[in-house]
């Protein structure tokens, strides 16, 4: 689209008439997303997947060479018609210069903004896709890496999600965000060979390519629907297998659920990431950790930090207290703050603690 756009302007500015440069192009035709098929879906998802790029000639020489004689020649390269002896005899006209100070504008601007369009983006990588037989139904299970700048060395966080789960995840965004979904595609279902090798592998790539547009969208990174199809299946889980007494097992999922939500950012408020170090300071207790359940209380009490009493203040206040001096370590600042929460009869005494909090709170 680039290429053909320049080429229309080159001729504007040239001196061609508007109307030969309007007549010589045909209207491209997008595919509604309700109309596509699997390999439609793909085709369009590729095509959404493109980041806009201006290559200058510096940027020419680290591209490798088979990219550089697959792509042809560069129409923004100031001189691209040009080659041999007519290039150095002939100087180009005024509408090819035009053209090319058009293109190096546009190469000023792509370099100065591209590192400030998208701060951040995530990965998603399909990484693997088991059929899971549970009488009566049978579907497949897709396990997805995500992987972002939200921690040190990029290290990934897993999730697992059936097809019926990305489904609703899309039907609900639809609802909505009608404008940005609209552009953005979703693998039609199928009455028929769902469980064959190709299917599998074209809905793994269409679901990374979904994830990864909607991740592109500002209005669609917040939505609350997003950020509960990522985090709360696992939330959830972990609390499970927390309550009734899997603390190994569920230190697994509360360190993913930690790591997941670390990527995505807390758009929602901090109610998540304290029930997530909640639930990783219970683990590590149960487990003889005191250490690191103190250290989850720490971060928990900074996310809170002075503002109005929070339910999970006292309970988090307690915990760190009562860690501190198994430990040894100070104490007297969580001690005084908690004193002064009782007295003023903002919290119970004593408080709740932070395995009573988890089994009381509701996920929903």
């Amino acid at each position: 689209m680039a290429s053909r756009l320049l080429h229309r302007l080159r001729h504007v500015l040239a001196g061609d008439g508007p109307g030969e440069a309007v007549a010589g192009a045909e209207p491209e035709q997008f595919p509604e997303s309700s109309e596509l098929e699997d390999d439609d879906a793909e085709g369009l998802s590729s095509r959404l997947s493109g980041t806009l790029s201006f290559t200058s000639a510096e940027d020419d020489e680290d591209e490798d060479e088979d990219d550089a004689e697959e792509a042809g020649p560069d129409p923004l390269a100031p001189g691209g018609e040009a080659s041999g002896e007519d290039a150095d005899q002939s100087p180009p006209p005024d509408g090819q210069r035009s053209s090319q100070l058009l293109a190096k504008q546009l190469q000023d601007f792509w370099k100065k903004s591209r590192n400030t369009l998208v701060p951040q983006r995530l990965l998603f990588e399909v990484t693997s896709a088991n059929v899971v037989k549970d009488p009566p139904s049978k579907y497949v299970l897709y396990t997805l890496a995500v992987t972002g700048p939200g921690l040190p060395a990029h290290q990934p966080a897993h999730i697992s999600r059936r097809y019926s789960d990305f489904e609703r995840l899309h039907r609900n965004l639809q609802r909505q965000f009608r404008g940005p979904m609209a552009a953005i595609s979703f693998p039609r279902k199928r009455l028929r060979r769902n469980f064959t090798a190709e299917t599998i592998a074209r809905r793994s790539r269409a679901f990374e390519q979904f994830l990864g547009h909607l991740q592109a969208v500002p209005e669609l990174r917040h939505a609350p629907d997003l950020q509960d199809f990522f985090v709360l299946p696992e939330l959830r889980r972990a609390q499970s297998l927390t309550c009734t007494g899997l603390y190994r097992e569920a230190l697994a999922l509360w360190t993913n659920a930690w790591q997941l939500q670390a990527q995505l950012g807390n758009p929602s408020g901090p109610d998540r990431p304290l029930l997530t170090l909640a639930g990783l300071a219970v683990c590590h207790q149960e487990l003889e950790d005191p250490g690191e359940a103190r250290a989850c209380c720490e971060k928990a009490l900074q996310l809170l930090g002075d503002k109005s009493p929070h339910p999970f203040l006292a309970p988090f206040l307690e915990a760190h207290v009562r860690l501190s001096w198994r430990l040894g370590l100070d104490k007297r600042h969580s001690e005084a703050r908690l004193q002064a929460l009782q007295e003023a009869g903002l919290t119970p005494m004593p408080p709740p603690s932070l395995k009573e909090l988890l089994i009381k709170e509701v996920l929903d």
